[in-house]
Order: structure tokens, then C-alpha cells, then sequence
């Protein structure tokens, strides 16, 4: 392997690991078993990757050709499960209070890492000149385990309804996009991995959202 494959690589498991953890905090919340939790850790971590590779023409998608991703999010999965049971926080209460800020973390980790290398596996596939198609495999790459995720815990899809989540995704694909054909792919995807934590950091903290309608009905509630 290159050195630019074994950055990739180290990028993906980071990736993985912060994924799975935060559909493992989904499916606890959701108070699922340890199965249920495992199954949102791993989808949470591959789907998005899977839905890239089905688009790029990857058949079968790189997740069933090397275990390692699915292996990976299987044992954080039941790591983050095991913590969370024999700790009993959810009878402390301390899970409430470290969910959202986990999840923010974790989210914000694995959709920086996810959008670049999305980017970089439609450049690899020999999708270069296509400037759309690469920022859509970033974001897909990004945002597709999570909203998977969230549609089998039957929650509505973080996406759309969390602090600027999706156009941060956007952000970093373009950044990834743009910047590799001058710097190249490994400095164009640290580049877009960090504009995408400081775009979701700066979104929670000043809780910057996209303008929404507010019905009547829901105003008075």
C-alpha cells in the first residue's frame, strides 16, 4: 500500500469507529437490544459507503469484499452497548446528558471523514473531471449511513433537523473537490475533513440552522 492508501485507510477506520459509536448511542436510546444496537452501529458506519459504491458502479460494494469496516463496527458497537449496561447509566441519567455531546463529536468526526472519502473513491474510479458526481459521492458517503440509520430507529433523519448537518457535508465534498486538483487529494481531504468539524462545531454552538416553516398548530403547541 501507498502511503496515500494507508491515510485512506487510517481515515476510513477513525471514520467507522465514530460512526458506529454514534448509531450504537441511537439504538441504546431507542432501547434496543444488543443486536438492534450492533445493526445501527454497522449501518450508521458502511451504508453510506455502500450507497456511494452502488453509484460509482462497485459491485458488490467495498464493505462485502473486506469484513474489516463491518468487524470493526460490530465490536465498537458492542463496546459503546457493554459501557452503557454495565455502568447502568441509564438509570443515573448520565447517558442523557453525554448523548447529545457525543453525538455531535462522533457525528461531526465520521461526516468529515466519510465526505473526503467519498470524494476520493469517485476520483479513483475515474470519475476526476466530474465535479458534481464527486461532491455527491462525499455527501452521499457522509450523510447516508446516518439517515439509514435513523429511518430503522424511526427518528426523524438527523440531516434535516440538526444544526447545518448536510450542508456541511456539501461544504467539505466541494473543498475536497475543488482543492485536489492543485494540492492534491491528501492535503484537498484534511482540508475538507476540518472545514467540515468547523462548520458542524460553529453550527451547535452558535445553533445556526436553514430557515424552516412553522405551522400554526405547531406554534401554539
Amino acid at each position: 500500500m501507498s502511503v496515500q492508501d494507508n491515510i485512506v485507510f487510517i481515515l476510513e477506520i477513525i471514520g467507522t469507529v465514530a460512526f458506529a459509536v454514534s448509531g450504537a448511542l441511537v439504538g441504546i436510546r431507542k432501547s434496543m437490544d444488543i443486536f438492534g444496537v450492533c445493526v445501527l452501529g454497522v449501518v450508521t458506519a458502511v451504508g453510506g459507503g455502500a450507497i456511494r459504491d452502488v453509484v460509482v458502479g462497485i459491485i458488490p460494494p467495498n464493505v462485502f469484499r473486506d469484513p474489516v469496516y463491518a468487524t470493526v463496527a460490530v465490536l465498537v458497537s458492542c463496546l459503546v452497548f457493554g459501557v452503557a449496561y454495565f455502568r447502568s447509566f441509564r438509570s443515573s441519567g448520565r447517558l442523557g446528558k453525554l448523548y447529545d455531546g457525543a453525538m455531535l463529536l462522533m457525528d461531526a468526526v465520521g461526516l468529515g471523514i466519510f465526505t473526503v472519502v467519498g470524494v476520493n473513491a469517485g476520483i479513483q474510479q475515474g470519475h476526476g473531471d466530474n465535479t458534481f458526481l464527486l461532491i455527491f459521492t462525499g455527501t452521499v458517503t457522509g450523510v447516508g449511513g446516518g439517515l439509514l440509520r435513523d429511518i430503522m430507529a424511526g427518528v426523524p433523519p438527523y440531516i434535516f433537523v440538526r444544526h447545518i448537518y448536510a450542508c456541511a457535508s456539501i461544504a467539505g465534498a466541494v473543498a475536497c473537490t475543488l482543492l485536489y486538483r492543485t494540492t492534491g487529494i491528501t492535503t484537498a481531504m484534511f482540508a475538507g475533513v476540518l472545514l467540515v468539524l468547523g462548520i458542524r462545531c460553529l453550527a451547535s454552538h452558535y445553533r445556526w440552522n436553514l430557515p424552516r416553516v412553522r405551522m400554526e398548530e405547531q406554534v401554539t403547541k
